[in-house]
């Protein structure tokens, strides 16, 4: 656990993990999307990260520049920034506090990780939209995924708040209450088979 912790113990490399688990991103996204962390600050992480086999720099002609990827074994701190999130949950609950920030793509780590277990055999895809961002919770036989700015718009949209939403992936409020503070655009059968706690 001390080697472990050696990696992904230092002040942001978990919150760097989490963002090349939603997708590969450039030095300015990751910037962009970790609020606070100093540009010295992030290179010396990266830096850290690649050297102990966590992630990789790919050069990526798409973007003209570097992306970086997790490494398959970078890939494996899946479940462990899951069962953190999903272990947060008490801590959402009383929702943001002054200072805090929030990026609507984490909700692809959070929800997946709150909503962890849940399967159906009957495939629904719902789509969560916050702060005019799209995520498509899909829910089928093999558990949930998430995907940030899907191809196709789901039938049914829920358009909230982001405490709204973690409340009710998190099971503190229902489906009723959650519906009662945001938008749901199609069928409530198939927010209540994505977020339903039984």
């Amino acid at each position: 656990m001390a080697r472990a912790l050696d990696i992904v113990g230092e002040r942001w490399n978990l919150l760097i993990i989490r963002e090349l688990l939603i997708h590969p991103a450039r030095y300015s996204d990751l910037q962009a999307a970790l609020p606070g962390i100093a540009t010295n600050l992030l290179a010396d992480r990266l830096r850290a990260l690649e050297s102990a086999g966590v992630l990789q720099r790919r050069l990526d002609p798409g973007v003209r520049g570097v992306t970086y990827h997790l490494t398959p074994w970078g890939e494996e701190l899946r479940s462990t920034v899951e069962s953190l999130v999903a272990w947060s949950a008490p801590l959402m609950e009383s929702g943001p506090r002054r200072g805090d920030a929030f990026r609507t793509h984490w909700l692809v780590v959070a929800l997946r990780a709150l909503l962890r277990g849940k399967r159906s055999e009957r495939p629904t895809v719902i789509g969560v939209e916050v702060e005019g961002e799209l995520v498509a919770v899909r829910v089928d036989h093999t558990g949930t995924h998430t995907t940030l700015a899907p191809a196709q718009r789901p039938a049914t949209v829920f358009h909230s708040g982001p405490t709204t939403v973690l409340g009710l992936a998190a099971g503190s409020i229902t489906i009723e209450q959650a519906t009662a503070m945001g938008e749901l655009r199609g069928d409530e059968h198939d927010l209540a088979a994505v977020f339903s706690q039984a």
